[in-house]
């Protein structure tokens, strides 16, 4: 079986939700402590066997290029200063993938985006990862599915139980249990409004054949005239049939302000430098809220 070995990662949102810190920084470059949001999904990518990303994004995000890019004359002065940790810490961020970006050029939907990237991945199975969801495990969340993959030689979706009262902002699947964590996927829903076959979201991560791309062409717009990735991937389930991972590990949607707020904090946390001081400043404006 071939290996998964490229991501396709779509950035080609307005990230209207954070104006207007958006107005003229893309959404995926708003920092998680001090690393962009976007370099968390790529070092997941990389970590999971990946080392071809593929970017998919609209007009105004030439920052995520020079972002993963040589900076000469930072380095350069890193190097005269004597900063050899952050001068390496640069280079590991310029040479850790090979980066091509593709052009959305209309908002056309997550199908869309995806299907802006089939010349560039070809006929081989691929990732796809958001850029809003960041999973933070032990075992990356795209090489949980990319071992789903190889296992059952089938498509993969990762899932999340959400609260039932939250199904309705979730595309949601449903199927046979295969094991602990597998289900062989019968039936999938984007948003449903009411009566949600499950609890099991389907969230930012995809492990998919090339064979996606042909159903992508053919499913017809939705809502919006969006081409939905979710119909795309309905149909696959029925003709080869689709594998649904209900992923280990904590998954922040930075794509939301608490989500991104939590994401800061949860990281911030792991920093030894950074948690006794965080620790103690939110025990004392929560003792201040008291007052």
């Amino acid at each position: 079986m071939t290996s998964v070995k490229k991501c396709v990662i779509p950035a080609a949102g307005l990230g209207t939700r954070f104006l207007p810190a958006t107005k003229a920084v893309p959404k995926e470059m708003l920092p998680i402590v001090d690393t962009p949001t976007i370099q968390y999904i790529v070092e997941e990518a990389v970590a999971a066997g990946c080392d071809n990303v593929v970017l998919i994004q609209g007009r105004y995000k030439a920052a995520i290029e020079d972002h993963f890019d040589i900076s000469y004359e930072l380095e350069r002065t890193l190097k005269d200063r004597n900063k050899t940790a952050e001068f390496e810490a640069l280079r590991r961020i310029s040479s850790m993938v090979s980066l091509s970006t593709i052009r959305q050029k209309e908002p056309l939907g997550l199908g869309h985006a995806v299907l802006c990237a089939e010349q560039a991945v070809g006929n081989e199975p691929f990732a796809v990862a958001l850029g809003d969801d960041i999973i933070d495990a032990e075992v990356p969340g795209i090489k949980q599915l990319v071992d789903c993959f190889e296992r059952h030689g089938k498509g993969v979706v990762a899932l999340m139980r959400v609260p039932e009262s939250q199904t309705h902002m979730y595309g949601i699947a449903a199927g046979t249990k295969l094991s602990e964590r597998e289900y062989k996927i019968e039936t999938m829903v984007e948003k449903p409004k009411k009566d949600a076959p499950s609890n099991l979201a389907v969230i930012g991560r995809y492990v998919l054949p090339a064979k996606v791309f042909t159903m992508l062409r053919n499913t017809k717009p939705g809502v919006g005239g969006e081409i939905q990735l979710t119909d795309a991937l309905a149909e696959l389930a029925r003709t080869d049939g689709l594998i649904g991972y209900e992923f280990e590990g904590l998954r922040h949607d930075a794509g939301d302000r608490l989500g991104y707020l939590q994401a800061n904090l949860a990281f911030a946390l792991k920093r030894p430098e950074l948690h006794d001081g965080l620790i103690a400043y939110m025990k004392a404006a929560l003792e201040a809220e008291k007052k």
